[in-house]
């Protein structure tokens, strides 16, 4: 590939039309005589419905039915697509589930009348809301017991031993849930904000009793997702359900309550880390433990040692991971599920143990950057974390002197920085897309791959450009339908690099005909700006032909002989009140090495959303349950803190570009999620750096930094 499109920062093709307000989203889509559908939810944490009472709603005006059907209680398929749990249709699991749906006129009509159903109960009393009160259940796979930990932090030169705590995540994608369904009689078309095309046709086959050839899902644009639209959620069922018994269009959005309350969430943590070091900082043991809750019967369990595993060496290690069951809404992936809350607690104690050891942060990372897996003995498909720790202690401005804190006061402001590294595993999912030159001389990708802000529009056409020798402007990209080719699904970080390939093999097939024709071999044809090498326009190669090719890219089981991740390291500084403990980011710098960039306007675009979501997860994010019926306390963006404009300051990112050709066909890894894998202890090391303050505990929140000084 000599053309040189791929990889540049190229504008998003669907920017003009998002900014324009012409790009629909789910429930945009005009369509005559819809109805509006709202979700009645249950106000208990456990137990079954008795009874409901519809008859003040029906008589309210506008109001067209009342439907109480049981599927509208099977919770979605959270944490990993497709694997909905099996359960008790007419059994209510936590508090908000939802129980019923109103249909009317208009959305006014429906949310009003949905405050006149009462709903009676048979509440089961005195159950386990807090992962404290409960025997957790060990996840064995993720168990492991190599040499004499204890034995090594006996005869550590130096040890840490501490107890970090993370408080539940939300989502908080900009678009709420929503769900357009018609039903012509024979086939269900439906308008939603979906992830995973591919696994929620699926999921709704099931849910409706309905062949998946009768089901068409429509996700053009999907305005964020983060995990929490992985799986179908009740706003798509419930707006099926009810198009297929009235027979006309209904739409269902959710309200953020109803997001926040009956979605689902990341869930809390409790993690004791141990570290054992020899007087030059080298590690000899690495202990992880972690408690993790969720309700009873999902499988999901918050992959808190997904990168501990092979984050450090260390011949003594214990690692395990405890679920615990409580009646809190269903727990699952929520950005970076796993290291999103494990890095930062992990980083938080390798600064501990650069503190009592004495040496200099981002040395004791080096030194302890294992050359193969340390579990598994498997070699790395590349390792950039020692590339990008270098590079982006220098371009921040890192200084490798004497690290006490109380150091640097400006007013009534404590002044100090900190480091942290990062990792997310990679994988690649089984992906197909189509590929179609036309006579014209221009393009067209198709697959159900959905784009939920991360640039997938932009990096298909980009690939194609650059197999095809076209202009991106002549490739159309056909994305978010069920009627095409099935990918891989937006989640995960494995999005990019799966469809990338699809498309990719599909032009590869292309590329081979049009060789054919003109009489070269594949790897010696040159496409550049719709003319081949020797000067022919790929109008008259074409001759007035269509070349059309399905791309089916499966992870190679070679795969399965490497460690596959991508790494990375943040700075940040900091300035702390002494008064207040109110802390604020003076700035911040993430390095990152990920394979091939692909485009690397949206590469960078989502490392400073990662970055963002560190200063949320370090500072603010923070879900409260109240302890005597598990209801979520603050299920709005008023009261759930996300950091806005005034919290982020500049932030710096590097793009440590390598070629991976184990990770992917196209040699790129995931950037979707490690952005913000270990951020967060940058930043708390940072306070701690300033004012003294070691708080263990994410947010570190102004009375915890208070609670703190020395």
């Amino acid at each position: 590939m000599k053309q040189g499109v791929l990889g540049e920062p190229l504008p998003r093709i669907d920017g003009l039309a998002k900014v324009t307000g012409t790009a629909r989203y789910a429930a945009e889509y005009p369509l005559d005589n819809c109805a509006e559908g709202v979700l009645v939810t249950s106000n208990i944490t456990h137990g079954t419905v008795t009874r409901i009472d519809t008859e003040a709603a029906l008589a309210m005006p506008g109001v067209i039915a009342v439907i109480d059907d049981k599927r509208l209680t099977t919770r979605a398929a959270q944490g990993t697509a497709d694997e909905a749990p099996q359960q008790d249709p007419v059994t209510v699991c936590y508090w908000g589930q939802p129980i019923a749906l109103v249909v009317a006129e208009s959305f006014e009509q429906a949310r009003d009348a949905a405050k006149r159903i009462v709903v009676e109960y048979d509440a089961s009393p005195n159950l386990p809301l807090d992962p404290a009160d409960v025997t957790p259940e060990e996840q064995e796979d993720d168990t492991v017991s190599q040499g004499d930990l204890a034995q090594a932090m006996k005869d550590a030169a130096h040890s840490v031993d501490v107890t970090i705590t993370t408080k539940g995540h939300a989502s908080a994608a900009m678009e709420p849930h929503a769900a357009i369904a018609e039903w012509d009689g024979e086939r269900l078309t439906v308008h939603a904000s979906l992830q995973m095309l591919n696994y929620n046709i699926t999921e709704l086959a099931d849910a409706l009793d309905l062949a998946e050839d009768k089901i068409r899902l429509i996700a053009r644009y999907v305005g964020g997702g983060f995990g929490s639209k992985l799986g179908l959620s009740q706003d798509v069922v419930a707006a099926s359900i009810a198009s297929m018994k009235l027979n006309r269009p209904v739409r269902v959005v959710l309200s953020r309550q109803q997001v926040f309350q009956g979605i689902m969430r990341r869930s809390e943590t409790t993690q004791r880390l141990r570290l054992a070091a020899t007087a030059e900082g080298k590690l000899i043991g690495f202990g992880h433990e972690a408690l993790v809750s969720n309700l009873p019967g999902e499988e999901f369990c918050e992959p808190v040692l997904q990168s501990s595993h092979f984050m450090y060496a260390g011949e003594n290690r214990e690692l395990k991971l405890n679920l615990a069951r409580i009646h809190r809404m269903t727990a699952g992936s929520v950005r970076a599920p796993g290291e999103a809350v494990g890095m930062p607690a992990l980083e938080a104690a390798m600064d501990m143990l650069a503190e009592t050891s004495g040496i200099d942060p981002v040395q004791l990372r080096l030194m302890n950057i294992p050359d193969k897996d340390p579990e598994s003995g498997l070699p790395f498909s590349s390792h950039k974390l020692a590339e990008c720790l270098k590079q982006g202690a220098e371009a921040f401005g890192w200084d490798e002197g004497p690290r006490k804190p109380r150091q640097r006061r400006e007013g009534e402001w404590w002044i100090g920085t900190g480091m942290a590294s990062g990792a997310r595993i990679h994988n690649t999912q089984e992906s197909r897309a189509r590929v179609t030159l036309s006579p014209d001389g221009t393009a067209r990708v198709e697959t159900d791959m959905t784009d939920i802000g991360t640039g997938t529009y932009t990096i298909l056409a980009q690939m194609v450009a650059e197999m095809l020798g076209l202009d991106p402007a002549s490739v159309l990209v056909d994305i978010g339908d069920t009627r095409h080719p099935r990918g891989p699904g937006s989640g995960g970080s494995w999005g990019a690099a799966s469809i990338g390939s699809a498309a990719y093999l599909a032009c590869q097939a292309i590329r081979e005909e049009l060789a054919q024709r003109l009489r070269v071999a594949e790897d010696a044809l040159e496409l550049c700006n719709g003319k081949a090498g020797d000067g022919r326009k790929l109008t008259d190669v074409l001759g007035g032909d269509s070349l059309s090719h399905e791309g089916h890219y499966k992870p190679a089981k070679e795969q399965e002989d490497y460690t596959a991740a991508g790494f990375g390291a943040f700075f940040a500084q900091v300035r702390v009140n002494h008064f207040t403990g109110e802390t604020r980011v003076d700035r911040m710098l993430g390095a990152f090495g990920f394979g091939r960039v692909l485009n690397r306007r949206t590469a960078r675009s989502q490392c400073l959303g990662g970055l963002t979501w560190s200063i949320g997860t370090a500072l603010t994010e923070a879900l409260e349950f109240d302890p005597r019926d598990g209801h979520l306390v603050n299920c709005d963006l008023a009261e759930y803190h996300v950091p806005v404009n005034r919290d982020v300051p500049d932030l710096d990112v590097l793009l440590i570009e390598e070629r991976d050709a184990i990770a992917s066909p196209i040699e790129a890894k995931g950037i979707g999620e490690l952005g913000m894998c270990g951020g967060a202890a940058a930043i708390s090391n940072a306070i701690y750096n300033a004012c003294g303050a070691r708080v263990l505990q994410y947010p570190v929140t102004p009375d915890s930094v208070l609670a703190n000084l020395p």
